[in-house]
């Protein structure tokens, strides 16, 4: 069994990693960058240890550097969370062959499911619906001309080995095509050193539905429901909530048998998610699949009341799941939003620098992953991502008024943050309405991007506030203590108020 877990990662998913540890009895282990000597996770550990520069290609991203820390430490695991090295199956394999646990699939499933192209087929053979497209990379520009026609346009042009957005380009125009292959190809070449593309049909006012499996090694495999992710901007997830108010409990139904036929196709073992597109038909197609833990986890862990961490450490461990389909259900509504150290009014820059004032929100049914606290310097070299905020709530409109409470309570100071944008989110009407697609940023960008209006509450506060100081100075200045006075402190306020006559 595992005795010591090394999480190779930092900020907000290596504590959640940490936490599940610490409640099963199994010693935790950080590795930080220069950068995050000084972060939450490393005070956190049992054990930390550095592994190199600030920049990731230097540390977080160094398989050989993870591996030596491993050993150093005598790590019988490694949990690689989400991001950096959490997809690579070189990773996966090098941990196999030190004898380390990797807490995670295995590298054949990692690497069918990592390039697009080859899960497409995957999926098709497994009798998964994919969305209309071609199984085969885009070489010859006049045969893509060719095969766009035929499919007919919108279309999208999309990286194999992609992810986070990056080579993508939606074509609505025949005299668009050529450019978007090429442009398409050259940021995949940049981004992931594979210039592969492919071709997808381009599904109007999609929603973005992803399904929670979890798979042992012993051919075991269910899914813990759906989350919708149709809040995003520029592909990359901004809220998330479940249930989706889309979805219809025979359509729910479908899809969770799809996703679990999907994660047998590659005998998956731990947890992972199947992304599905889906049209306002209800229609639906496989996307992709994440292989590791998903940012968005929380949510599911809290209408299906499962540590999906701890899941992932059993199975590790050779454990069959404890709960067949049949066990699972969803009670109640869970909402997640993204708080991002970004200045929404600003092309949402990334906003570092030390925090002066933290006050994260308290509360039933308020649950907050972070890793920040007051100063604390938010470094440059990382993903401007501080924390995920979650709520439950019996309903889906109690979760959202519980949310909005949640982010009025939220107080960061010296940074800018998003907390704004997503309250503007939590207040819109299609959001409010469930009536929303992955184009709901850009429907609604008026609305959540204009100037900031006035709030009474906030001026009559800076009143008060200014006023108080107006007194303190006065006091200091004009007005003479009374000599062994015993009066209140109220009753000098009084005081000091009438001479002032206001």
């Amino acid at each position: 069994m595992i005795q010591k877990i090394l999480i190779a990662n930092r900020g907000e998913i290596a504590l959640r990693v940490m936490r599940t540890c610490r409640e099963m009895g199994i010693k935790s282990v950080a590795v930080f960058s220069e950068a995050d000597r000084n972060s939450m996770h490393v005070r956190y550990a049992d054990e930390a240890i550095l592994i190199g520069a600030s920049s990731s290609n230097e540390s977080y991203l160094v398989i050989d550097k993870i591996i030596e820390a491993a050993k150093k430490t005598g790590a019988d695991a490694i949990h690689p969370g989400y991001g950096f090295l959490s997809e690579n199956a070189a990773f996966s394999e090098r941990c196999k062959k030190e004898g380390i646990e990797f807490i995670g699939p295995d590298a054949f499933a990692i690497r069918t499911m990592g390039d697009k192209i080859t899960a497409r087929k995957t999926m098709i053979k497994a009798g998964v619906p994919v969305v209309p497209g071609t199984t085969e990379p885009i070489l010859d520009e006049d045969l893509a001309i060719k095969t766009i026609q035929e499919i007919g346009l919108p279309v999208m042009i999309k990286a194999s080995a992609g992810g986070g957005g990056k080579g993508m380009r939606l074509v609505k125009d025949q005299a668009e095509i050529l450019n978007a292959i090429r442009g398409a190809r050259s940021e995949a070449l940049n981004a992931f050193g594979n210039d592969a593309v492919y071709i997808e049909k381009y599904i109007d006012s999609p929603h973005h539905i992803e399904f929670q499996i979890i798979a042992d090694k012993h051919g075991n495999a269910v899914h813990l429901f759906e989350r919708e992710c149709s809040v995003q901007r520029r592909h990359q997830k901004v809220v998330e909530e479940t249930p989706s108010p889309l979805l219809t409990p025979e359509v729910r139904a479908e899809m969770g048998e799809h996703a679990v036929l999907a994660a047998k196709a590659v005998n998956y073992a731990g947890a992972g998610t199947i992304e599905f597109i889906m049209g306002d038909d209800l229609k639906y197609y496989f996307l992709e699949m994440n292989t590791r833990l998903q940012v968005e986890h929380p949510i599911t862990e809290m209408v299906v009341g499962v540590d999906l961490v701890r899941q992932q450490i059993n199975i590790a461990n050779g454990l069959e799941l404890n709960f067949r389909q049949q066990d699972l259900k969803q009670t109640g509504h869970s909402i997640e939003c993204r708080i991002y150290a970004e200045d929404s009014e600003n092309s949402f820059m990334p906003s570092p620098g030390i925090i002066k004032h933290f006050s994260e929100p308290l509360g039933l049914g308020i649950r907050h992953d972070g890793y920040v606290y007051s100063g604390y310097e938010i470094p440059i070299y990382y993903d401007p991502m501080i924390s995920k905020l979650i709520v439950w709530a019996e309903t889906r409109k109690d979760a959202i008024n519980r949310m909005k409470s949640a982010l009025y309570n939220y107080k960061i100071t010296g940074i800018k943050t998003s907390i704004k944008f997503l309250e503007r989110i939590m207040n819109t009407p299609a959001f409010v309405g469930g009536n929303y697609n992955t184009h709901f940023i850009q429907e609604n960008a008026a609305f959540l991007l204009g100037p900031n209006k006035p709030n009474p509450e906030c001026e009559d506060m800076a009143m008060v506030a200014a006023f108080v100081q107006y007194l303190d100075k006065l006091e200091k200045t004009c007005i003479q203590p009374i000599s062994g006075s015993s009066a209140s402190n109220w009753k000098e306020f009084g005081r000091k108020r009438n001479s002032i006559r206001l």
